[in-house]
């Protein structure tokens, strides 16, 4: 698989060495705060859909969240959950459906009558409908406990020219860690659960990532400190039920990046950040 674009990635990993994205220095290492639409603008448009992202870009955010699930059929498509039960008036796994299959059902009416007729989007689409107007934050994910995103992925971004509009993180090392070994350029974000992140080996993760990504309501300053003075950033993520009234704290501690539900607030968060 690898030989079969391994002269794209390397054609890539040279242009992200000389025109790197303006978020990242030449070692990986955040250069400004960023703002991250999660799962686009998914407080004004149902989460995961083109209308979703189209909004958030819209707003000027820096990049569009985007969480991946794998088919049937072995095509990468944007949705967190494991079913399609709370975001489409399917029922069932995703990866008991082909793509095709999927088409099928609305992704949009369950949060609006305007937005009735709203698909499930694969990440080809995404990425060809947005191109290089916007930056891309994948999170991956092991299927059936298998490492198996990683290369179909890297070979996409590769195809469409957009290694240095992605940022990529995931709760699963051995994914960002295969990865780093197919292109080390590319900056990765270890994401961690709300109840293990203190306990985060952060000279292990600098090995591989630029940053970890914790869950914004357990963060403190001292903590905050402690991960950046070895040279990772810290991308903040809230529960759209708390994000409001813990995000002003978050950002006070110095983070690096948050991501929102909110998009339409960014430059208040901005502003907060200072």
């Amino acid at each position: 698989m690898m030989k079969t674009y391994s002269g794209k990635i390397i054609i890539g990993t040279i242009f992200m060495i000389l025109v790197s994205s303006s978020f990242f220095n030449i070692e990986g290492n955040a250069r400004e705060f960023v703002v991250i639409a999660h799962r686009g603008a998914s407080n004004i448009a149902p989460e995961h859909t083109i209308a979703s992202y189209k909004k958030a870009v819209e707003l000027g955010t820096d990049y569009i969240e985007i969480d991946l699930r794998m088919t049937k059929d072995h095509q990468l498509v944007a949705l967190h959950d494991e079913t399609i039960d709370r975001t489409t008036n399917g029922k069932g796994v995703v990866s008991e459906y082909t793509l095709e299959e999927l088409k099928q059902f609305d992704a949009g009416s369950w949060f609006g009558e305007n937005f009735r007729g709203e698909k499930i989007p694969s990440l080809e689409e995404i990425v060809d409908y947005f191109g290089t107007t916007t930056n891309y934050y994948i999170e991956t994910r092991l299927i059936n406990g298998e490492l198996r995103m990683e290369e179909k992925l890297l070979a996409l971004l590769s195809e469409k020219n957009l290694l240095d509009r992605v940022i990529i993180q995931s709760l699963s090392r051995e994914s960002l860690k295969k990865i780093h070994s197919m292109n080390k350029y590319i900056p990765l974000v270890q994401l961690v659960k709300e109840e293990n992140y203190k306990l985060i080996e952060r000279e292990a993760i600098k090995e591989y990532a630029v940053g970890i990504g914790p869950y914004g309501p357990h963060l403190d300053q001292n903590y905050v400190t402690y991960i950046q003075s070895v040279g990772l950033d810290v991308h903040s993520w809230f529960s759209h039920s708390n994000e409001q009234k813990f995000r002003e704290k978050v950002l006070l501690f110095g983070v690096n990046g948050v991501f929102t539900d909110y998009i339409e607030d960014r430059l208040k968060i901005v502003e907060m950040k200072g």
